[in-house]
């Protein structure tokens, strides 16, 4: 697979700017399981990248997620509250079906380096 022209983090002053994270294996495949396998990995690709940039989930600001179906928000949620804690970030959650082939989720975040 073709490493697209991105990058997994960017920092502007104390922020840190993650790119989508999709719920790919460390093989780079979208991980089978249905949304809730998905929304794991997702976050926990998350997590691994926001760990690279120097912070860890209570240092995230602000979340945007992306659902191909509205229905996967219960399950979105259960894994959510597993990696952050309240004050919970501010979050958008948005419906696409354009995502990446079998991808269910992707999610980016804006952290806070503390």
């Amino acid at each position: 697979m073709a490493r697209p022209p991105l990058s997994p983090a960017r920092t502007a002053g104390d922020l840190i700017f993650t790119s989508g994270q999709l719920a790919r294996g460390d093989d780079g495949a979208i991980v089978a399981g249905g949304i809730e396998a998905q929304a794991e990995r997702a976050l926990a690709n998350l997590v691994t990248v926001l760990v690279e940039a120097g912070c860890v989930p209570a240092d995230v600001v602000k979340v945007t997620a992306w659902l191909t179906d509205p229905s996967y928000g219960a399950a979105f949620n259960a894994a959510y509250v597993r990696i952050f804690g309240e004050p919970w970030p501010a979050r958008s959650t948005v419906v696409s079906a354009l995502l990446a082939p079998d991808a269910l989720i992707e999610v980016e975040a804006i952290a806070v380096r503390r």
